[in-house]
């Protein structure tokens, strides 16, 4: 793989996708408060298609591509088959909260529960690659571990 742009073999392409992942996942921020917002006002059905268009429009699959993925082989498959960066698994990590919340709401907990779980690995797992603390991510960690623990005990 090509790691370096060629202008004047000076400025690595590397640079050039960590920037544009870190403006996607600041995009997807926006997106997903909008999103919060149609599950608060319980427009579930607008939601999932927002959601759904912003899978593809960010990742290049639609979520089934994702859901389908065994929790199990989620991180190593994306980064190896796929080649995902660590930012790619960040915004798969929100849009995994994202679709459980909208599950949550709806009330299917079976969903909610399997779409926590894979966000909280994916989170889990950059917070481990990268080695360094952001309260923000640490906080999302938390609120799914007990979301996860609210539904189990159900």
């Amino acid at each position: 793989m090509n790691y370096f742009l060629n202008l004047n073999n000076s400025i690595p392409q590397a640079m050039y996708q960590k920037d544009y992942i870190l403006r996607m996942i600041e995009m997807l921020g926006d997106l997903l408060a909008a999103i919060f917002g149609l599950i608060k006002k319980g427009d579930y059905k607008k939601a999932s298609e927002q959601l759904g268009k912003i899978y593809y429009d960010m990742l290049k699959e639609d979520a089934a591509f994702f859901r389908d993925i065994p929790s199990d082989n989620l991180t190593n498959k994306l980064l190896k088959e796929h080649n995902f960066t660590n930012g790619h698994l960040e915004i798969l990590a929100e849009l995994f909260n994202a679709e459980a919340e909208l599950e949550f709401a709806k009330g299917e907990k079976t969903g909610s529960l399997e779409h926590y779980r894979k966000s909280l690995l994916l989170f889990e797992f950059i917070d481990l690659e990268q080695r360094t603390l952001y309260p923000e991510r640490l906080g999302k960690m938390e609120a799914i571990r007990k979301r996860i623990m609210e539904i189990q005990l159900g």
